[in-house]
């Protein structure tokens, strides 16, 4: 088992809370465990954008349960159809930024690894994000 360690910064976060500003910074290692052959493969390396998936996540759990309110206080259809819609879209943005995040951490060790497994995963993620 071979394993192989990468560590990036993620960009500062600024933002604004009550009129003051602050600045966030993180980074975050992941490991992988893929199975080459016999022998298991593992490697980590750092996700820079963890935070802003966690962030959008949260968002859109909290879009949904608003969905779910709406659907058991009887509101319109429309609205709700709409907010769906809305929920839907975050997801979506959501899973590029996730996939960004993969391509630029995990593949990139993958590729300078010679690991044809985790492509094979990758090809199925998105296959299976586009419907096919």
């Amino acid at each position: 088992m071979s394993e192989h360690n990468h560590a990036h910064e993620e960009s500062p976060i600024t933002h604004s809370h009550n009129g003051e500003v602050h600045n966030h910074s993180h980074a975050h290692t992941h490991t992988h465990t893929h199975d080459q052959g016999d022998e298991p493969h593992t490697h980590s390396h750092a996700h820079t954008q963890t935070k802003a998936v966690l962030n959008r996540l949260s968002r859109a759990i909290g879009h949904l349960s608003a969905v779910r309110d709406m659907v058991e206080q009887g509101r319109d259809c429309s609205e709700v159809l709409i907010q769906l819609a809305a929920v839907r879209s975050a997801i979506n943005r959501t899973c590029e930024v996730l996939l960004k995040d993969h391509l630029e951490s995990c593949i990139v060790d993958a590729i300078s690894t010679g690991d044809t497994k985790a492509m094979e995963e990758l090809k199925h993620a998105v296959e299976l994000l586009i419907g096919k």
